[in-house]
């Protein structure tokens, strides 16, 4: 029998809906998220930690969810080992699923990480309120009331980073991937153009290793939280080793190099989100998921913003004059697609090539 939970926001709103996934309690920060498929990415993205999804598309689950599979020691399917969401809500639940790499139903693998799901509720409606007011506090209420909860609060770099150093491949060029909550889809990108790959957690001392290129991933919250990471960023700036940074690793740049974020109304969140290369008329459709942006006006007279998002204008990528530095607030790799501007990974690895030939190593 179906039982009925409701969604609870910030501003006193109550929607009953029907439960699907865990019958549990959760609370978060509620967002939504345009992308018309994807669901298995989107929720094992670490970007999503403490938040409670709302997911446009109004039919989900049809295609079930996969097996898992590995690739080079990390996931081939999924962007981690395991959900990070707080919790889903969606509009028709479809119970029966078909697909020819289907596992599992995505009510039974939400209920194995104990995340609740609700449906039943009209999506249209949630998105224009989250819209209109922007991100806003919520909590998926089942048999026990729970308090709110702002994830904004917490470190949640932390809470999704690695604890220790891992190491992956043997390829030509050794890259250190600062991980802050890093896609997996990230892993397989550099692993594929022969590199070898030293992750390493959110707060080490990068700088105590020898390293050709040096990457900063993806991650959750607010990036000024991320003090260790900047103030590491900021002796790198002092070589010209290349340094490429993605999504929260183009906010972190950004600070590291002497600007300020803010947080965005209600994000960005899709896999349509229009960009405009500076300085020319080539745009680029990219996947985002992230809650603050970089506010470029602080920034030092040596950098200048690489790339526009051309529905609100704000900051998609930065870049430095003359060194081998440079970021994107978009994802390349989108697992989900589209894979538009997956590019940028040659680019940076044929930067580590150039800098390693002007050193003759």
């Amino acid at each position: 029998m179906t039982k009925q939970v409701k969604l609870v926001l910030e501003d006193g709103t109550e929607i009953q809906g029907k439960s699907f996934g865990a019958f549990t309690s959760a609370a978060g920060e509620v967002v939504f998220s345009t992308a018309m498929t994807g669901y298995p990415e989107n929720l094992t993205d670490p970007s999503f930690k403490g938040q409670i999804l709302v997911l446009t598309y109004p039919m989900v689950g049809n295609y079930g969810v996969p097996g898992e599979e590995l690739y080079e020691y990390v996931s081939k399917v999924f962007e981690s080992d395991k959900i990070h969401i707080s919790g889903l809500v969606i509009n028709y639940y479809s119970e029966e699923h078909s697909h020819w790499n289907s596992a599992k139903s995505l009510g039974d693998w939400l209920a194995e990480y104990n995340i609740p799901g609700i449906y039943d509720i009209d999506t249209r409606l949630l998105t224009k309120k989250l819209r209109e007011k922007g991100a806003m506090l919520g909590k998926i209420v089942a048999a026990d009331d729970i308090e709110m909860h702002d994830p904004n609060q917490d470190n949640l770099v932390d809470a999704v980073s690695i604890p220790e150093v891992q190491r992956y491949g043997t390829g030509k060029h050794k890259i250190v991937l600062v991980d802050c909550g890093t896609k997996s889809n990230i892993i397989r990108c550099l692993l594929q153009r022969d590199v070898e790959l030293i992750r390493v957690p959110w707060d080490y001392d990068f700088n105590s290793i020898d390293y050709d290129g040096l990457f900063l991933s993806n991650g959750p919250g607010d990036p000024k939280t991320c003090e260790p990471t900047i103030s590491h960023l900021k002796t790198a700036y002092g070589t010209e080793k290349p340094i490429f940074g993605i999504c929260l690793g183009n906010q972190l740049m950004g600070l590291a190099a002497g600007g300020d974020t803010f947080k965005l109304k209600y994000g960005h969140r899709s896999h349509n989100q229009p960009v405009l290369l500076s300085g020319t008329k080539q745009c680029y459709i990219t996947s985002q998921n992230h809650g603050f942006a970089l506010d470029t006006k602080g920034l030092p007279e040596e950098w200048e913003m690489l790339f526009e998002n051309l529905n609100d204008g704000t900051c998609e990528g930065i870049k430095h004059k003359s060194k081998p530095f440079f970021s994107v607030q978009f994802h390349p790799e989108a697992a989900g697609g589209p894979e538009d501007t997956e590019f940028l990974f040659d680019q940076f690895l044929d930067l580590v090539e150039k800098h390693k030939a002007e050193q003759g190593s």
